[in-house]
């Protein structure tokens, strides 16, 4: 399959996955006492329902998500990478900032990639030499240049001290950026930055599945992504630094390591 036809494939997975988060959605009601349950339910249920629908286009590809869930892995060229429920805690507390993100690599290389946010009915995709689009329209970064005049985000883990690595990084960019804000997904982070809409972000405590699909689209708007100190990016290890490109990238690359 080329690029094109991977993407309108994760595309229509997505749409599948989104659909059932909103289905399982409206039965956790305010008054929900411990709507975990029924969170791990929707998050399993959005995962099998992509899981045979990716069997079914694509026998045989390898499999990578969040639940423990899916086709079995082989030793095919091509690997999904899945999360059927990005931005949980958000989707606990009815916060509309969650997504479904499907990504796809090709003997190691990402191919195509789309992220769905169903609350918005808005897909971001891309394909490898493609582009990247919001409900089909191309999309681009910011222009925005230096940190001071920058939107940026950071990823923190769910539970984190004071005096965390994590936590010290964000202190540091505070007050330097002009705002700098904590969402909750990894994945609309990317597709923000990508569409202009934030200008930068970083994390160190990602799977692939935040990853895969996100970087992708945005690498294919035109931005740009490495690893927190700038080096080579790698969707397995667990660190990104995402920015629109311009200068704004390299002051977050030297400002970010050296905390410990």
């Amino acid at each position: 399959m080329t690029p094109k036809q991977l993407q309108t494939v994760a595309e229509q997975a997505a749409r599948i996955g989104g659909a059932i988060l909103q289905d399982w959605a409206g039965r956790i009601t305010p008054k929900e006492k411990s709507p975990k349950n029924l969170v791990t339910e929707a998050d399993f249920a959005s995962q099998k329902a992509i899981g045979e629908f990716l069997t079914q286009e694509c026998p045989g590809h390898d499999f990578l998500g969040e639940e423990d869930v899916g086709p079995a892995s082989t030793t095919s060229d091509y690997r999904w990478i899945v999360d059927p429920l990005d931005g949980t805690s958000n989707y606990v507390h009815r916060f509309p900032f969650y997504a479904v993100s499907i990504g796809v690599e090709h003997r190691g290389q990402l191919v195509a990639g789309a992220i769905f946010d169903p609350t918005r009915n808005e897909m971001f995709a891309a394909s490898l030499g493609g582009g990247a689009t919001l409900n089909g329209h191309r999309i681009e970064p910011s222009a925005t240049g230096p940190l001071a005049s920058a939107l940026v985000i950071a990823s923190l883990p769910v539970k984190t001290g004071p005096e965390s690595p994590e936590v010290r990084r964000f202190l540091r960019v505070l007050t330097r950026a002009q705002s700098l804000q904590r969402t909750g997904s990894a994945a609309l982070n990317l597709c923000y930055v990508a569409a202009g809409r934030m200008d930068g972000f970083w994390s160190t405590s990602l799977k692939p599945w935040d990853m895969a699909a996100g970087v992708l689209i945005l690498l294919e708007a035109g931005g740009r992504v490495t690893g927190i100190n700038g080096g080579p990016f790698n969707v397995d290890v667990s660190d990104l630094l995402a920015t629109n490109g311009n200068p704004l990238h390299e002051e977050l690359a030297e400002l970010l390591p050296g905390v410990d």
